[in-house]
């Protein structure tokens, strides 16, 4: 697969990995475009141990670790919904409002879970990774991420149905 190939496949998904961690769009493309620029920088790397998506979604991981130690990053959602529902100004308001709660109410549940969970969950939902593809980028078994994203799967159901 080429490069090129490959970036249109994954970059919604490495971008939306970047959104729901950092809640904020310029980040998220910032971050995202550092990924690929790695990528090509260091292909030559890529042992062909993983899939390309895997070692893409690592470099993304990297990223992201590096965004948080370099900016100490707090995240403060309240200020986030405040900033981002002042941003809508189209459409009925009404309706963007109940969808962005919904939304953001579901990545609020996401960061309460456990780190391991946390990832899990976000790399299966956002970054659209196989399970066996997660484990390899957590070290863990296919079958432990399997369960892993189904028991919080239910859990925040659980949460969801209480919110509505």
């Amino acid at each position: 697969m080429k490069l090129e190939e490959l970036y249109k496949e994954i970059q919604p998904s490495i971008y939306a990995f970047f959104y729901v961690k950092t809640m904020n769009k310029e980040i998220a493309e910032d971050m995202t475009q550092e990924v690929f620029y790695q990528a090509i920088k260091n292909y030559n790397t890529y042992s062909g141990k993983s899939t390309l998506k895997t070692w893409t979604f690592s470099i993304a991981k990297n990223i992201l670790l590096k965004h948080f130690r370099t900016n100490k990053y707090k995240g403060d959602l309240a200020t986030k919904l405040q900033n981002e529902m002042l941003l809508q100004t189209t459409e009925s308001l009404e309706t963007q409002i109940i969808q962005k709660e919904k939304r953001l109410h579901l990545i609020h549940l996401i960061n309460k879970l456990d780190e391991v969970t946390k990832e899990i969950v976000t790399l299966r939902i956002y970054g659209e990774l196989s399970f066996h593809e997660i484990g390899q980028l957590i070290g863990k078994s296919e079958n432990y991420s399997r369960i892993t994203f189904h028991r919080a799967k239910l859990k925040l159901q659980k949460e969801l149905e209480k919110y509505e």
